[in-house]
């Protein structure tokens, strides 16, 4: 399980989600191909975060990219920042600017051939 993560991104959680909901549970190089031709702002961050835990898990784990899919991607509220727009007559009116705390899970995915033939070894064994 390799892990990365992003915070304070400057754009709102519920825009980000959006982006995010799209790739989750997709193998890491497919969901880079898909973020590529995404309109959305976020498909950018999103992208530069997924190739970061793919260098991570080849670096740190020796893991090749095309074994690895993505587990799980939250979309957290980070912090608001408060700034006013004028109003008529003096007033003043909130403006919150929101970001976002993204955090990545990456795993490896076990073939199911693989997984056919350790349970027999295992189950042979005993």
């Amino acid at each position: 399980m390799v892990k990365a993560s992003l915070n304070d991104y400057r754009q709102s959680p519920r825009k980000v989600r959006l982006v995010a909901n799209l790739v989750k549970g997709k193998q890491a190089d497919t969901a880079i191909a898909l973020l590529s031709f995404t309109v959305k702002e976020a498909a950018a961050s999103i992208k530069k975060l997924i190739e970061s835990g793919v260098a991570n898990a080849k670096n740190n784990f020796n893991i090749e990219s095309a074994d690895l899919y993505i587990k799980d991607i939250q979309v957290n509220p980070g912090l608001v920042m408060k700034r006013s727009m004028p109003r008529a007559r003096g007033s003043a009116y909130q403006i919150k600017k929101r970001t976002s705390h993204i955090d990545l899970i990456l795993d490896v995915k076990v073939k199911k051939e693989k997984a056919k033939k350790e349970k027999k070894v295992q189950t042979t064994k005993k």
